[in-house]
């Protein structure tokens, strides 16, 4: 093989130079260029010392030689002899193709520079920032209410990363979220499984790391993947919470996270959640009260105020706070036995509209004994539950149903899904039968004669996009309501729904109960992204086993049209061994945001309690 000739190398060398970037090839230049002026000034010093005019020294000689190459145009206006004017004709010409490319050069390469930066690359310098990793429709919800939680924080910021333009992902939050309010967004284009993407982050100071379940196929290994590539990491690493899709992978994901990471079961807490709205009206608009940071939300507080007193006394320990369980070392317990003393060293779980607003009651509370009901809890029967519809988490539906109804109850299941119905082996208490129904079609539900049920879940079909599911689904509610007002037949409906935005539609259906899964799944990470000590009372809270939310007829509870202060219906719910929260208005039940739902009264503001109005106690099933 023959040897590279000069060219051959000269041209190796120039690609070199050329695939290190756009600084290589400006040193290269400015190289040139400072080369270019040191020989244009040493051949006037040699072929014309005495020019140009009034240069009486080699600096000025550089810098006339620097003008020329910088300014071609300064060449217009010389005079001299003939070897200074050759001199300066060749420096301004040199000048003209190097220092010019060299001038594009940077404005090219800081224009790159910008570009780059508008996209999002650069590192975050936050301290205590909160850092969202991925995309989906839960990050409105949870950017919306952390913004809520930091309304009274100064420099709180939120830090997104996700493979979306970043100024689109800033431009759809603040179109959906609205004002932010003190809370600075920032948004960065990247991989979140890619380590040095996750570096942009600044994670070391971060105040937490929410992980979100991305839309498509398979989410769960993704986030999997995420949680791995966060756990490689090596340093101090802030808490972690993730959601997942399916209860399945919880093992998968809590190895890869390590212990420290906060898992929720998307399907799992909205399965729960949908059944037990269907059971008791009002559950969902509950829950999502509890979980957002409007009103009502729960706090730890060292129990000065309880020590050595037993629960039930304890329930009238705070006059703006409403007691609701025990942090234990041994775990948390919501609606502890009433006898439970409560020790030194345990944590009263309460419900408050702020940490300042916990104080100590003054005096003994005002009980009205002449309004307290005594009724007898009514013994369970067999139901008859309708399910029209049919997706990937309606058998954990139906068999966390089949847990809470008496044996011999029916489960109807009408839809024209290829799935339905399957899966369902080993039921105790439930009877299932399947039909086929378009359950948009008015005939169709019609022949199903809805006046035999008690219970009417509409599950979102998921055969279908989620907007075009939204929509079939709001079609069915509104059939579901006029056949009610028609036929003067009475059951409770329960729906799920996939975007926030379509609630306001669907209350005019007057439905019961609208479960937005992904707002819940994205309240419940927002609140645990900002206690992340709370991640026990809420896994309680969404758990079949032990105490619940119910909202109960408030009858059962305290003499109706008669007025009382909440003190009462908290002694009422304690002779039976329940915890009240609350109650819910029967006029109210339509109207937004709190549909009727109010939280942790003052226990001294007197209110009147109607025969359809409800209390929400923490009650075994």
């Amino acid at each position: 093989m023959s040897r590279a000739t000069f060219r051959e190398r000269a041209r190796y060398w120039f690609d070199n130079t050329m695939s290190k970037g756009t600084a290589s090839l400006i040193g290269l230049l400015a190289l040139v260029s400072v080369g270019l002026i040191l020989a244009t000034t040493v051949l006037t010093l040699w072929l014309a010392p005495e020019e140009p005019d009034g240069a009486s020294t080699p600096g000025e000689v550089l810098w006339s030689s620097l003008m020329h190459a910088l300014t071609p145009g300064k060449l217009a206006s010389d005079k001299g002899s003939i070897a200074y004017m050759t001199v300066m004709f060749v420096g301004s010409l040199g000048g003209l193709f190097i220092v010019s490319m060299l001038v594009g050069l940077l404005s090219n390469g800081l224009k790159l520079q910008v570009d780059r930066l508008r996209r999002g690359r650069s590192r975050v310098v936050e301290r205590g920032h909160t850092v969202v990793l991925g995309w989906s429709d839960q990050v409105f919800t949870i950017v919306g209410e952390l913004v809520k939680a930091h309304a009274s924080q100064r420099g709180s910021v939120i830090a997104v990363l996700a493979e979306h333009d970043k100024l689109e992902m800033e431009e759809q939050i603040r179109e959906r979220v609205g004002d932010l309010g003190r809370t600075r967004l920032v948004c960065r284009t990247g991989r979140t499984t890619e380590p040095r993407d996750l570096e942009m982050m600044n994670l070391t100071q971060a105040r937490s790391i929410v992980v979100l379940s991305p839309e498509g196929e398979d989410p769960d290994a993704h986030v999997i993947k995420i949680l791995l590539a966060l756990n490689k990491r090596s340093g101090v690493r802030p808490p972690v919470v993730a959601a997942l899709t399916s209860g399945r992978n919880l093992a998968a994901a809590r190895l890869a996270g390590g212990p420290d990471v906060h898992l929720v079961d998307s399907d799992d807490t909205a399965s729960r959640l949908i059944v037990q709205s269907s059971r008791q009206s009002g559950m969902s608009v509950v829950c999502m009260d509890l979980l957002n940071f409007d009103g009502g939300e729960i706090y730890l507080r060292a129990p000065e105020a309880a020590e050595g007193r037993t629960y039930g006394e304890a329930l009238h320990a705070y006059q703006t706070a409403s007691v609701i369980g025990l942090r234990r070392p041994s775990g948390v317990v919501l609606n502890p036995p009433m006898d439970t003393v409560v020790a030194g060293d345990d944590q009263l779980i309460v419900i408050a509209t702020d940490d300042s607003t916990i104080l100590p009651a003054t005096g003994e509370p005002k009980i009205e004994e002449s309004a307290v009901a005594v009724a007898e809890r009514p013994a369970t029967s067999p139901e008859r539950t309708l399910l029209l519809n049919w997706n990937a988490r309606a058998e954990q539906i139906v068999r966390y149903l089949d847990g809470y109804v008496a044996p011999g109850s029916v489960l109807e299941i009408a839809a024209d899904h290829p799935k339905a119905g399957t899966g369902l082996e080993g039921l105790g208490n439930l009877t299932v039968h399947i039909k086929e129904c378009d359950t948009t079609d008015r005939f169709a539900l019609e022949a199903l004669g809805l006046g035999l049920f008690q219970h009417v879940i509409v599950l979102s079909d998921d055969r279908y996009e989620p907007h075009h599911a939204d929509t079939r689904t709001l079609m069915t509610l509104l059939q579901l309501r006029d056949m009610q007002a028609t036929l003067g037949e009475h059951y409770s409906i329960v729906s799920e729904m996939h975007d926030e935005n379509n609630r306001s539609l669907a209350e005019v259906t007057e439905a019961d109960d609208i479960v937005i899964s992904d707002t819940v799944i994205g309240l419940l990470l927002a609140q645990l992204a900002e206690n992340q000590h709370l991640a026990e009372v809420f896994g309680y809270l969404f758990d079949s086993r032990g105490s619940e939310i119910y909202p109960r007829p408030a009858s059962a509870y305290v003499e109706t049209g008669v007025e009382i202060g909440f003190s009462t219906v908290v002694e009422s719910a304690r002779r039976r061994g329940e915890t009240a929260i609350g109650y819910r208005t029967e006029y109210a039940r339509n109207l937004a945001p709190h549909f009727g739902v109010v939280l942790n009264p003052d226990k001294n503001r007197t209110f009147t309690l109607g025969p359809h109005d409800s209390v929400i106690v923490l009650a075994e099933k």
